[in-house]
């Protein structure tokens, strides 16, 4: 299996207890939707395999994992930090006319004030909200993706309509 025929999951946080578990925190938007028989392992460039015994999904993007044959803490310790991968024909498809606030990525901003800012060049997920990053003026500006700032979504021309809060541009452009 090679990484080009695969796509990246999450990684592995630390080990826990004594008997081999480890945490996983999933980078990947909903890993309920995953099919987590087994999972490969980045070492050394290569894909490991690792089938998985038992595993619990937290509410936090995270899971604790049991694979068969790792059931010491020291076995455990040489996977932590390893990134996962599932094979790309495990990948779950989401139906066409969903719309995740992820697909905002690449999208055009138009500022109601400001006119045109940028594309939207990364998402950040934090706890209570996702962050989009526009580049404007050679400056990175961030701002909140929420219904109070987001007017309008042109899905078919790829735009963002926003009204962000006055001064928020200058801060970042230090104007």
């Amino acid at each position: 299996m090679k990484i080009e025929e695969c796509f990246y999951i999450g990684y592995i946080t630390k080990t826990k207890g004594l008997k081999g578990e480890v945490q996983i925190y999933f980078e990947y938007e909903e890993p309920e939707d995953l099919l987590l028989d087994s999972v490969f392992a980045e070492i050394n460039g290569k894909l490991v395999p690792y089938f998985v015994s038992n595993y619990k999904l937290q509410n936090n993007q995270t899971g604790n994992f049991y694979f068969d044959d790792i059931d010491t803490i020291e076995k455990a310790q040489t996977l932590v930090r390893k990134k996962l991968y599932l094979p790309e024909n495990l990948k779950p498809v989401k139906d066409a006319d969903e719309f995740l606030i992820t697909d905002l990525k690449g999208f055009i901003v138009h500022d109601k004030t400001a006119g045109e800012l940028g594309e939207i060049i990364e998402i950040h997920e934090y706890p209570q909200q996702y962050v989009a990053v526009v580049p404007y003026k050679f400056k990175e500006v961030l701002f909140p993706l929420n219904d109070d700032l987001i007017m309008e979504i042109d899905e078919e021309n790829g735009i963002l309509k926003v009204d962000l809060p006055e001064g928020l541009i200058d801060l970042y452009i230090g104007e």
